[in-house]
């Protein structure tokens, strides 16, 4: 049987299970939501329009910023093309929320790893880190694959200069179960019973649109992500958002730009109608993601691959591991990804010294966008298990093409 016919294959398995069915009822009802706010914000042609300077005034910049706080369901939010990434935008909340003498309390275990830099745990004192700053740092392991909430609990008891409860919705380079919306609000629920006064912040990066809600409909203060991910829907060319709570989202801003201005200015330099154009895209092209990881499961499954989440699993994001086993079958795969990408097909992804990143990392993202998640996409650490992360696809049909390639290229090398 050749890869091509083992894909449609699990393709004819997953339709005749319904797998497909709720992720395309989830974006139903999300694509009601944002097509709802444009209407509510009676979003026009002169939104779009880009603003140089100061960037007073700009309406297109401050209407974006009140729709994305009306999808997402929260007080406030803004979003912006000069968030260079998730990583950056994360680090302006952490900065905007955080002082001297309080303490980063991570609940979801050690957090991805381009943040340990910015919290201290990793890198040289004096760069600027949060703990250069006086801020203490304390993380602790979910147990079962949920956040350990009674422990959590007790922590916030016990010591006082907790300031900020860390989420890392998704897995990050760990095979574990991406939390649902409604799980992280629970223990945001949780932790202001004891500390009404704590910031529950989520890293919510691939999380974007695959539950009904996000994390701050259920009681989550503050959220971030990047637009070259999920909320970007393959058109955002930069940026990224920030949404929550009315002060939490202040302070961030100040950390954005400065203490007294916050979201008064920022020119957006002819970027608004990408953002816009992104986000209204983004549940069918989550969706699309979606369809292409559940794919990519039941394909490899059936190869004898350890895959996580199941093909019948309920997902909360759109990242699909896949334990390669070795080096090779691991750079095998990446070069099939690569091979089904629109852009860059010709080029073999090497693993590399990646910024931010303790050990060397390979990439496969032949991509529109550089660096988009959101378009297919697949990268790991070259490290035993030899475990890859893939997400993505604009659309399905693509995202299709790209696994046949990958199960191509291993089974190439799983039988040399």
């Amino acid at each position: 049987m050749t890869a091509e016919q083992k894909t449609e294959q699990a393709e004819k398995y997953l339709k005749e299970n319904g797998a497909f069915e709720r992720i395309e009822r989830i974006a139903y009802e999300n694509q009601k939501k944002v097509m709802e706010a444009f209407r509510f914000f009676k979003v026009a042609d002169s939104f779009f329009g880009g603003t140089t300077g100061y960037g007073y005034n700009d309406k297109g910049r401050e209407m974006l910023d009140e729709i994305y706080a009306r999808v997402f369901e929260c007080e406030a939010a803004f979003v912006r093309h000069n968030l260079t990434s998730g990583t950056h935008t994360l680090a302006v909340g952490l900065f905007g929320l955080l002082r001297p003498g309080d303490t980063l309390y991570s609940v979801t275990g050690k957090p991805y790893d381009t943040l340990e830099e910015v919290i201290g745990i990793r890198g040289r004192e004096g760069d600027g880190s949060l703990r250069d700053f006086g801020v203490k740092y304390a993380e602790q392991q979910m147990k079962d694959g949920v956040i350990d909430i009674d422990a959590m609990k007790e922590r916030l008891r016990e010591d006082k200069t907790v300031k900020v409860v860390f989420i890392q919705r998704s897995k990050g380079y760990a095979v574990r179960k991406t939390l649902s919306a409604e799980e992280i609000g629970e223990a945001a629920k949780a932790a202001h019973g004891i500390n009404p006064d704590v910031f529950v912040m989520v890293d919510n990066c691939y999380g974007e649109f695959c539950d009904l809600h996000e994390p701050t409909f259920y009681g989550a203060d503050l959220i971030a992500g990047s637009l070259i991910k999920n909320p970007g829907g393959g058109m955002a060319e930069c940026g990224g958002y920030i949404a929550g709570t009315k002060r939490a989202v202040e302070l961030a801003s100040y950390r954005l730009t400065c203490p007294g201005i916050g979201l008064e200015s920022g020119a957006t330099l002819g970027q608004t109608k990408s953002m816009y154009k992104g986000l209204f895209y983004a549940p069918h092209t989550v969706a699309e993601s979606l369809k292409t990881a559940l794919l990519a499961a039941k394909v490899f499954e059936n190869e004898g691959f350890e895959v996580y989440p199941k093909p019948l699993d309920e997902r909360h994001c759109i990242i699909q591991t896949v334990s390669l086993g070795t080096e090779k079958k691991l750079l095998a795969f990446c070069k099939g990804i690569q091979e089904g990408a629109p852009v860059d097909s010709h080029v073999t992804p090497e693993p590399w010294e990646m910024p931010g990143y303790a050990v060397p990392v390979v990439m496969a993202a032949g991509a529109f966008t550089q660096g988009s998640s959101i378009e297919l996409s697949a990268d790991a650490p070259c490290k035993a298990p030899y475990t890859v992360y893939m997400q993505g696809g604009l659309t399905y049909e693509s995202g299709k093409i790209g696994v046949t390639f990958a199960l191509e290229r291993t089974l190439e090398e799983k039988t040399e």
